[in-house]
């Protein structure tokens, strides 16, 4: 088993064990996005501003790494036609399950994004991509991938961990390892993983990912930060994560 199927299969069972990002929303939360009311996460606690979207009616939309049933049914709800790119099943059934209570169609795709996307050249319109490249150790095959997979003119938003999660302890309240983390080299930090439960996980520097994007051949026009959300490092305003829209140029 390699470390793509072993993360699937963690993601699965902590989605059964009731994983915050594996939690679809509601009927009440798809009904208010119908009426225009809505937000969706890329980082652990910052909407997305509505302007990186744009109109979405008619728009065509890939979910990258994006199963769960938390941001496909809003996309749907405003009218966008969607596809989800998943290696996880469970979160993909919780795709199909929103899909069906809701009466919207969704293309649901089980797929490894370490590997080429099952798509053609200018898919999609929208790629929205969050935090989950850091299951993944190799991020630039991905960017140049979202990159062939859109239009000229269409969009990436990704969220991205800036690596200060993977510096410290589990109480945040020491620096223990150094960087980068990949566990796939250091069978120490891969230790560190077995003991937390929490699949392979890779720290990657801005360099690889604003640098990816960029080097893939995106233009870069917005991004904020983002904090973990809860525990010492949130408390102290430490931001972990960075959410980036990228444009392909016309």
């Amino acid at each position: 088993m390699n470390y793509q199927e072993e993360n699937a299969r963690t993601i699965d069972r902590w989605v059964a064990e009731g994983w915050e990002w594996g939690v679809p929303v509601t009927h009440e939360q798809y009904a208010a996005a119908l009426r225009g009311e809505w937000d969706v996460l890329l980082t652990p606690t910052k909407p997305v501003p509505h302007a990186w979207f744009g109109g979405l009616k008619g728009k065509r939309v890939l979910g990258l790494a994006s199963g769960g049933g938390q941001q496909i049914p809003i996309f749907a709800a405003l009218g966008a036609e969607v596809t989800v790119l998943d290696y996880s099943e469970k979160q993909l059934e919780s795709e199909r399950l929103v899909a069906a209570r809701e009466g919207y169609a969704v293309d649901v795709v089980r797929a490894d994004m370490t590997k080429p996307l099952p798509f053609a050249d200018g898919s999609f319109d929208l790629v929205f991509h969050p935090v989950s490249n850091c299951y993944v150790e190799q991020v630039k095959p991905i960017f140049k991938e979202c990159f062939r997979v859109l239009r000229p003119g269409g969009a990436l938003l990704g969220g991205y961990d800036n690596g200060v999660n993977y510096l410290v302890n589990d109480d945040e309240t020491a620096i223990v390892n150094t960087l980068p983390f990949n566990p796939l080299k250091n069978p120490a930090q891969m230790q560190q993983l077995r003991d937390t439960d929490c699949g392979v996980q890779f720290s990657h520097t801005m360099e690889e990912q604003l640098g990816g994007q960029l080097e893939a051949g995106f233009r870069l026009t917005d991004l904020y930060e983002d904090t973990n959300g809860s525990g010492r490092l949130h408390e102290m305003g430490i931001p972990c994560f960075i959410a980036v829209r990228a444009v392909k140029p016309l």
